[in-house]
């Protein structure tokens, strides 16, 4: 199991330790450093930024929006970078939900996601592989644009600049049963957000007991060396009030649901209506040590070895480890080593 540094995107400003942590994880042989993006940093400059400053470590997207850049202008970005760093780029894509994609880039959410994140994998590739000038008779995606308000003037291109990797990695973020099972057959890894090493197939789906040889596992996990758990879970809890209670709809959240196929449903929506009434102390407090627990990787060194062993067992190929200090990364590879 290989490890990965995830650093999230910025809060109210720039992480001034991002670029140490990842020289650091680098230098202790962590094989992956990933960004991402909600409303504010974007995911691709951050991590251009961080390559050029290390030379090994690949540099993954956890996760770049689909709304928010066209494929090709994805596509675009990804190869640019793979050439700037020597072929280390990871191109992880997320559709995010209805109050992200129409609240904040203004577009409608597709009525069909499945589709929507097929066709876009599908004119990613295609730049990426540039056999041919792209072509797509889609639904959301389509090139040259087909739609009525078209000049009908459009010609079918390929990118002038010649991708180093055409077979770079493309992952993606999903959370339903139905979402992981097509992310199984088009891509070429998953970006599980809450991952219970436990019971994979109860949550996920029957999609996760038969993966195709070299397909990529790589759950992002809060971990944290401290002798107290109550307290080091403390900041996992504060993640999932925010992302259970805020990060969707009252009536369509993704993660609240997925927190609900995992057992927990009663109180997923107890930490929606606290959050959106405000309360958001209450929400976080609200979360279940037992939630937080078992997607996480907290408390004394021996306790997160024997946890460790535990997520070894499945089919998680990268554990991706979320903002830990520096002594949690040395930790970490000395147990996994």
């Amino acid at each position: 199991m290989r490890l990965g540094l995830a650093l999230g995107y910025w809060g109210r400003g720039p992480s001034s330790g991002h670029v140490a942590l990842a020289q650091e994880a680098e230098r202790l042989g962590y094989d992956s450093v990933w960004t991402a993006e909600s409303w504010g940093s974007d995911v691709f400059t951050p991590l251009t930024w961080i390559a050029a400053h290390t030379s090994r470590i690949r540099l993954g997207t956890a996760v770049a929006q689909m709304a928010a850049r066209s494929p090709t202008t994805t596509a675009m970005h990804a190869l640019t970078l793979d050439h700037l760093s020597g072929g280390r780029m990871l191109l992880g894509l997320g559709l995010s939900g209805p109050q992200v994609v129409e609240g904040w880039y203004g577009r409608p959410f597709p009525k069909s996601p499945l589709t929507a994140t097929r066709e876009y994998v599908d004119v990613v590739r295609q730049v990426l592989r540039r056999e041919a000038p792209v072509e797509l008779s889609g639904r959301f995606h389509s090139h040259p644009y087909q739609g009525p308000d078209g000049t009908g003037l459009g010609r079918p291109l390929k990118p002038i600049t010649h991708p180093l990797r055409p077979d770079l990695p493309v992952l993606l973020g999903a959370e339903g049963p139905k979402n992981v099972a097509q992310t199984v057959r088009i891509a070429d890894g998953w970006l599980p957000l809450y991952w219970s090493p436990t019971r994979p197939q109860e949550v996920y789906g029957e999609a996760v007991a038969d993966l195709p040889e070299g397909f990529v596992v790589a759950p992002m996990a809060q971990v944290r060396v401290c002798d107290d758990v109550t307290e080091g879970l403390l900041p996992v809890k504060a993640m999932l009030g925010f992302y259970i209670g805020g990060m969707g709809h009252a009536a369509r959240n993704f993660h609240a649901d997925l927190m609900a196929r995992m057992g927990y449903e009663e109180e997923a929506r107890r930490i929606q209506r606290l959050f959106l009434d405000g309360r958001r102390e209450e929400a976080v407090l609200a979360v279940p040590d037992a939630f937080a627990d078992e997607i996480s990787l907290v408390g004394p060194r021996e306790r997160i070895a024997e946890r460790l062993a535990v997520w070894r067992t499945g089919p998680v190929t990268d554990l991706l480890a979320l903002a830990p200090d520096v002594t949690t990364l040395r930790v970490l590879a000395e147990l996994a080593a």
